[in-house]
């Protein structure tokens, strides 16, 4: 059975001005997500500033997140990392608080092979009981999950279950489901979610979900219920707050579009910087096509 299906938010982390995670407003980003129709909240991932935190924060708002959804969706806890035992760690820690899934990125900055790719999965996965996502995006960690790669580890580790694919190749996605039929896609990609879903996905890990989490579930179910044009037309026109959301490093653009619809999530954690002015104001004139601000 999938961990999910539909619109997953990869949900930010807020902060307080003092750079303390903000829990308070935490809960809140929450329920506002679980009202606005989100299928699973995937928290700690690159749009959580999961690099940023301190190994302690991570556990303690994986932690959080899960007593404050208390299973009306499912959390998916990102536990991915560049040392084996890390992730290991990581991921131990995060099915004993109650996580109802993990999200792995490919480990960064070292580099390692195919077969290095293999190992260090199967080695997490044999320590936990709980499904794993695979999370291949290049270009953050220079190290693609090839599609041999994933049906290798999805046919032989029983708690892989899936990809979040994030290589901006529908070729890639199309070979994965021919070569690996039982594999969960999803859209690592907001503009390239419903030509995934068109290929077999099963959803997406969404970055505009933060701020219109309701669209982009209407968008996948829309979808899944036979209309596939009515989809293609949402994602169609998404096309220019996708491209503002995106224009900067994520997640730069969202936090500060959350900000701008008033809901004070705070900084960003250096080594992210705020927003370059003409690159605020595109995304503010974005945000009020798309309808999230008024002129």
């Amino acid at each position: 059975m999938a961990v999910f299906k539909g619109a997953g938010v990869a949900i930010i982390t807020p902060f307080k001005e003092n750079g303390d995670v903000n829990y308070e407003k935490f809960a809140e980003i929450i329920e506002d997500q679980i009202s606005g129709g989100t299928d699973s909240i995937i928290v700690c991932g690159t749009t959580g500033e999961a690099a940023c935190l301190t190994e302690e924060e991570h556990m303690a708002v994986i932690k959080f997140c899960v007593e404050q959804v208390n299973h009306r969706v499912p959390v998916v806890a990102g536990t991915g990392s560049n040392n084996t035992r890390t992730a290991i760690y990581l991921s131990e820690e995060a099915e004993k608080v109650g996580s109802d899934a993990l999200l792995m990125v490919t480990p960064y900055y070292n580099k390692t092979t195919q077969a290095g790719l293999i190992d260090h999965f199967t080695e997490v996965a044999k320590r936990v009981s709980i499904p794993i996502i695979l999370y291949s995006i290049k270009s953050r960690t220079g190290l693609n999950i090839e599609p041999e790669t994933v049906k290798t580890l999805v046919e032989n580790v029983p708690n892989i279950v899936g990809v979040k694919e994030a290589s901006g190749s529908l070729s890639q996605i199309s070979k994965i489901r021919a070569i690996c039929p039982e594999a969960d896609i999803y859209s690592g990609d907001d503009d390239l979610t419903v030509p995934i879903l068109s290929l077999g996905g099963l959803g997406v890990i969404s970055v505009l979900s933060n701020v219109a989490p309701r669209y982009v579930h209407d968008m996948c179910y829309k979808f899944f219920n036979g209309d596939a044009m009515g989809a293609a037309d949402m994602q169609i026109k998404a096309n220019d707050i996708l491209d503002a959301l995106f224009c900067e490093t994520n997640p730069i653009p969202v936090k500060h579009a959350m900000n701008l619809m008033g809901m004070e999530v705070g900084p960003l954690r250096k080594p992210l910087v705020p927003m370059d002015p003409k690159n605020l104001e595109r995304l503010r004139k974005s945000m009020i096509n798309f309808g999230l601000l008024k002129a």
